[in-house]
């Protein structure tokens, strides 16, 4: 797991809202700041964060990794770089649904897709969050949601929260799902095929009469051990209800 916030805090902020200082003097730079994170992004989406060096990007580039210090000192801000980047391309639609409910339906498929499309940011810890421009567009455009609901800022942060912390973890499952057959070499059905009659003789209905029961209907009807899309759209849609509940009840 990597951490935000592990570089230098001033060349971080710099980096990320675009406060470097520009030579007065000189050749022009041959990169920007966002050519580098954008390779990175690039080499993040194929490979994973563990491939992600400045020697790594600097190669993708054609540049040696020294020319990139000039720009980026380490991967600690590079990594900081990268998670605010990505959040360029979230959804914020200027005409979303007029009811707060749909809205954050809304932001928590976006945040979803992101994670799956990116699964790399869910190895980035999410206690330290460093509000570059636009993680903290992201967070303004998903509190304002539900900024009509009379709740405190306390309680929107918490709301804004929540939802995000079950995307987190509902992706984070999905992804592992998605994984298992490339990093196995088994389909869902070669596993259980393998793993089945050993099963069987050792999961007694007498014992785990409940268990055994659930599991069968359960594995009969996703063809799987598990189906993220199926129970993320069941975890999504009781969520929705808790909070449906909370916002109705005077606080």
């Amino acid at each position: 797991m990597d951490y935000s916030g592990s570089g230098d805090p001033q060349r971080t902020i710099e980096l990320l809202w675009g406060r470097t200082p520009r030579p007065k003097r000189g050749p022009k730079p041959k990169l920007t700041v966002d050519d580098i994170a954008e390779a990175a992004i690039r080499l993040a989406d194929l490979e994973g964060l563990a491939a992600v060096t400045l020697r790594r990007v600097a190669d993708d580039l054609g540049v040696t990794a020294m020319s990139l210090y000039g720009y980026v000192p380490s991967k600690a801000e590079l990594l900081d770089l990268i998670a605010d980047r990505v959040y360029r391309d979230y959804p914020m639609p200027g005409d979303a649904p007029s009811s707060w409910r749909p809205r954050l339906e809304a932001i928590a498929r976006a945040n979803r897709t992101m994670y799956l499309t990116h699964p790399w940011l869910l190895q980035i810890a999410a206690s330290r969050p460093i509000p570059g421009p636009h993680l903290t567009a992201k967070y303004d455009y998903e509190l304002r949601s539900i900024d009509d609901l009379g709740l405190s800022d306390i309680e929107m942060d918490l709301v804004v929260t929540l939802v995000n912390d079950y995307v987190r973890g509902a992706a984070r499952t999905a992804v592992d799902a998605a994984r298992a057959e490339s990093e196995t070499g088994r389909t869902d059905r070669q596993w259980w095929d393998a793993y089945g009659p050993a099963l069987a003789e050792v999961l007694d209905p007498a014992r785990f009469p409940t268990a055994v029961r659930v599991g069968g209907t359960a594995g009969a009807e996703y063809d799987a051990a598990y189906d993220p899309d199926r129970a993320f759209e069941f975890g999504l849609h009781r969520l929705l209800d808790g909070l449906e509940r909370f916002v109705a009840e005077p606080q």
